[in-house]
């Protein structure tokens, strides 16, 4: 029994204690419990519930010892086990494994795993069914976290926006780090960045200077030497691997024994240039591409110019000689076979290849004509000569035989055995028509329109050699055989009119509309214009006049005509035939006698593209018809006085007068007639009866005016008064009075002027400026201020009021606010394009371009920013662009006096003096009246009597480059 005890015992402490280890005993599954004890009330071990230590024995301590047997355990594999298959697959080898996926697939519910809060790490439940109820629970749990998240996302974004600002400012960016150095470097001048010296070469001596490769060449003498004697080698020849220790060679003969022939080498080299030298020179003209002197450095002209990989080539190649073997009489592949060869360089195959292809397609053009290009000068003779015994009809080889020919003779002779054979072709009739001389091309033409009497082009070149007489004969001919063709009948008037015929041209051009109508052919208006633009050009104006006449009205709607023929006027000016725009207005004013509007378009035709009389002609017949427009007296009036014709200047508006009485545009145009001509109390006389007889507000404006530029201060003053008495309301009478004030150093008068103008006239902006700058100029800054921003208040959207906040800041030094001020404005109107233009240069220079670009998407089409875009281009010093955008400005608006004045400065400094004068003339034609600096200078009063060239000039040498 003792024994049997000493034996169980260590077998219960081994289980318990394999048990008390828990998973790491190779049993797993559940830590035994406990057995209730007096020592359950104590403190709990803090080793219980841990793993075993490695190599820990049960008892082994207390020196229990014992055994335990495969009986007492059971047996070594239950019958549920896996096999141990020692080639499966990993995981499943071995019992073990199998024992460790299934703990792993089970819940861990160790006290380990257990947290007093969260209980335990994974669900409990995790391995029960998922049902339907518990979905429903996950929805409403899912619902309510999502409720939670959104209650607390606006707070949670905004704390992480903060985190993440914070984040960039504590680390900034590379690029933010070397923003300020980056802002710098505007700063640098062009010589101080050249000077900044190149980054050095890190690398080693024997790096940077490498020794080239010294290769001496080997005399002959050497190789003969070694090669009597022999020499031993140190290595192997990679020869040898071919055949083992055999030769590689054929035969019997050792390559390092026998004798080496100097004389055979030298000959072969010289045969290799040899054929390379003709390879060369031998071109497709027959001339020679080769410098014998240079030939070395002209090696280059050995290079194939294609750029196709050599694979490619082979397989083109490959392909077309299937295609000719194929079908062998097909002509483009024997023509696309030569065009490879000669694209890869090999013009003498390509000569073969064409010339077999010859043989397989002798009535094939194209190829008679490519192996006459291929050929050198003789040979493609022959080639064009065996081509005519094959084609004796083919007009293409006739003309490249002419072609190949240098001698004139030959050409001829080439050609007149052509035309023998081939007598209908227009092409060689022309052809050699072109070569003879006058008298003898005559005689060949007249052949020529018998052999083809439909050509046109023949019949008219005929019809121009001969006399006049026979011309007519040849063109009345020409028009029985061809009567459908318009050309005819206009080089039959043409004719005439050279004749001084003209009263023939107008019966010529009405039968040949008639007669063509017969024949069934659809007068086509649009070609018929050009025909007679062309006239125009060649100098036949009656013609073109007639031709005009006659199909201007055809196919046009009545209600469309003067719409119509005012842009057919308007093309033809812009395709320079001026005659026949002239004749379009001349038939409109037939057909529209009384409307002032075709007038109008005539007359401004006649001032910018004909002649003084032909004005002042077709002015006279204009207020004859219409003696109610105003502007065409006016227009007439002007044509005199600037040809200082004043006599004749005052009996137009004498006439006028009696048209059109108490009219306020012709006794303005009288007063300005006589006090340019320095008729100062005519002028005088003549305002004192219109403001008795036609008092408007204009005429007290002029009245004042003329007083004051002329210096009698008083009587403007009194004349100003009497004005506001009537016309209160009119800003430019307040505006005049108090600049007369300010001239005289009252500025107390002129802001009270202003101020009561102001109370009349609220909305005028012109008033609101010149009460800031006179508070400017007195040094009440915050007073022009608040003036301004009162203007803006009652005056929305002007820009011109925010124009001049800006600018009132910016003078001020304040850029900041001038800039704040700025991006308000370009809010309130965004579509202006002065404020545009000012906003460019307010930006630093890296910034301007974008700024421009920006201006442009919003005013496309603006003076004031195109003129900007310009001034930018100016200060970066692109001429070419800055001149075009100028030219871009004044084409838009022409009356913008700023962009003449800015264009004009701009060429006196970078353009030639016939551009300086062409821009001066191109003003002076325009008249501008508008623009801020152009006005300040032709409207002071001491300029009153400049003109326009002078005002140009005045204006571009105050403008300074301060952009």
């Amino acid at each position: 029994m003792a024994s049997y005890a000493a034996k169980q015992g260590p077998k219960i402490v081994s289980k318990s204690s394999a048990g008390g280890s828990g998973p790491a005993g190779v049993g797993g599954g559940l830590p035994a419990m406990p057995i209730a004890s007096p020592l359950m009330g104590k403190k709990k071990k803090p080793f219980l519930g841990m793993p075993a230590p490695l190599g820990y024995v049960p008892g082994l301590g207390r020196g229990a010892t014992g055994f335990t047997t495969r009986s007492d355990i059971g047996p070594a594999r239950d019958a549920n086990d896996p096999v141990d298959d020692r080639h499966a697959a990993p995981g499943k080898r071995t019992v073990g494994d199998q024992m460790k996926k299934n703990e792993e697939d089970e819940e861990d519910l160790n006290d380990t795993n257990y947290d007093e809060f969260n209980g335990y790490a994974g669900s409990l439940f995790s391995s029960g069914p998922y049902e339907k109820d518990d979905e429903e629970a996950d929805a409403i749990y899912a619902a309510l976290d999502k409720r939670m998240d959104e209650r607390r996302k606006e707070r949670r974004e905004l704390r992480e926006k903060e985190e993440i600002e914070k984040y960039r400012m504590e680390r900034p960016k590379i690029q933010q780090q070397f923003s300020d150095l980056k802002r710098k470097l505007a700063e640098v001048s062009e010589e101080e960045w050249l000077s900044i010296p190149e980054v050095g070469d890190a690398r080693n001596k024997r790096q940077r200077n490498p020794r080239h490769e010294k290769l001496t060449p080997v005399p002959d003498s050497f190789f003969s030497k070694h090669l009597q004697t022999g020499e031993n080698h140190t290595t192997v020849d990679p020869l040898q691997a071919l055949g083992g220790l055999n030769t590689p060679y054929p035969g019997s003969m050792t390559p390092g024994t026998g004798e080496l022939d100097m004389r055979k080498i030298g000959q072969a080299r010289n045969t290799l240039m040899d054929m390379r030298l003709s390879q060369v020179s031998d071109s497709v003209s027959g001339q020679t591409v080769v410098d014998p002197k240079g030939y070395l450095t002209d090696l280059n002209s050995m290079i194939p110019t294609h750029g196709g990989d050599i694979s490619d080539i082979k397989k083109a190649r490959l392909l077309l000689k299937s295609v000719r073997e194929t079908n062998p009489h097909h002509p483009p592949a024997w023509i696309a076979s030569a065009r490879l060869e000669e694209v890869t360089g090999k013009l003498q195959v390509a000569r073969n290849l064409i010339m077999k292809g010859t043989e397989m397609c002798p009535k094939s053009e194209d190829v008679w004509l490519e192996a006459a290009r291929l050929q050198p000068g003789d040979t493609a003779k022959a080639v064009v000569a065996q081509a005519v015994r094959h084609l004796p009809q083919s007009v293409r080889i006739y003309i490249r035989a002419a072609e190949l020919e240098t001698d004139m003779r030959a050409k001829k002779r080439v050609l007149r055995k052509a035309l023998e054979n081939v007598s209908k072709s227009v092409r060689l009739w022309k052809t050699a028509v072109e070569l003879e001389e006058p008298e003898d091309a005559r005689i060949m033409l007249s052949r020529a329109v018998e052999c083809c009497p439909t050509s046109v082009e023949l019949w008219l070149a005929l019809a121009r050699l001969e006399t006049y007489e026979n011309a007519r004969r040849v063109l009345n001919k020409a028009r029985e055989n061809i009567p459908t063709d318009r050309h005819i009948w206009i080089t039959a008037a043409k004719l005439e009119e050279a004749n001084d015929n003209t009263q023939m041209v107008d019966k010529i051009i009405d039968r040949a509309i008639t007669s063509l109508r017969a024949n069934g052919v659809e007068i086509n208006r649009e070609q018929w214009i050009q025909d007679a633009e062309e006239c125009d050009k060649a100098g036949s104006v009656a013609t073109c006049q007639a031709v005009i006449r006659a199909v201007i009205g055809i196919g046009i709607e009545e209600e469309d005509r003067k719409h119509t023929w005012m842009e057919d006027a308007d093309s033809c000016v812009s395709h320079g035939a001026l005659e026949c725009a002239r004749a379009i207005y001349a038939h409109a004013l037939q057909v529209f006698p009384s409307k002032k509007s075709v007038w109008l378009r005539a007359a401004y035709f006649e001032k910018n593209n004909g002649t003084r009389e032909s004005l002042e002609a077709l002015l006279q017949r204009a207020v004859a018809h219409c003696p109610k427009a105003e502007v065409l007296w006016l227009m007439g009036a002007k044509s005199k006085w600037l040809a200082e014709d004043v006599p004749a200047a005052r009996s137009i508006l004498a006439l006028a007068f009696q048209a059109n009485p108490n009219s306020e545009e012709i006794w303005l145009a009288a007063v300005k007639l006589e006090s340019e001509n320095n008729e100062y109390e005519r002028a005088r006389r003549l305002l004192a009866k219109a403001r008795s007889s036609a008092p408007t507000a204009r005429v007290f404006m002029k009245s004042v005016k003329l007083e004051w530029v002329l210096g009698n201060i008083d009587a403007a003053q009194e004349l100003c008064t009497e004005a506001l008495k009537h016309y209160e309301d009119f800003p430019k009478l307040w505006m005049m009075r108090g600049q007369i004030e300010e001239q005289c150093e009252n500025m107390d008068k002129a802001r009270e002027a202003y101020n009561q103008g102001l109370k009349k006239c609220p909305h005028s902006g012109g008033l609101w400026l010149l009460l800031s700058r006179l508070e400017e100029r007195v040094g009440q800054l915050t007073r022009a201020r608040a003036i301004l921003e009162k203007a803006r208040l009652k005056n929305p959207q002007i820009p011109e009021l925010w124009l001049e906040s800006v600018r009132l800041e910016f003078r001020a030094g304040l850029k900041n606010i001038a800039n704040t001020l700025m991006a308000k404005a370009l809010q309130e109107c965004p579509n202006s394009g002065i404020l545009w233009a000012e906003a460019v240069f307010l930006e630093a220079r890296p910034q301007r371009k974008t700024k421009s670009v920006d201006a442009l998407k919003k005013c496309e089409h603006d003076p004031h920013v195109l003129l900007a875009v310009a001034k930018l281009f100016w200060s970066e010093r692109k001429i070419t662009k800055a001149r075009e955008w100028f030219l871009r400005t004044v084409k838009i608006e022409p009356d913008l006096g700023d962009a003449w004045a800015l264009f004009y400065k701009f060429e006196l400094q970078h353009g030639t003096e016939d551009q300086q004068e062409e821009v001066r003339k191109r003003c002076e034609n325009a008249e501008p009246r508008h623009g801020e600096l152009w006005c300040a200078e032709s409207k002071h009063v001491l300029n009153w009597q400049k003109k326009t060239g002078e005002i140009l000039a005045g204006v571009a040498s105050k403008i300074k480059n301060t952009f």
